[in-house]
């Protein structure tokens, strides 16, 4: 049996936030020059800094 990486997407990430300047989301997160590369050249990079946005985390955590 294989290990398969586990993929994310930006789209349900907490740091992919919309920018009211320029009118599109952005990732808040600095990468380096490296991690950018791997970011725009490989389709199945997983970020390292994504988190997923899960807006019933808090409601799950009172009860």
């Amino acid at each position: 049996m294989g290990y398969k990486k586990k993929y994310t997407s930006c789209d349900t990430c907490t740091n992919n936030v919309f920018d009211e300047e320029f009118q599109e989301y952005s990732c808040m997160v600095n990468l380096d020059e490296d991690e950018m590369y791997r970011f725009l050249n490989e389709p199945h990079y997983a970020c390292p800094y994504y988190k997923l946005d899960d807006e019933y985390a808090i409601v799950r955590k009172q009860n």
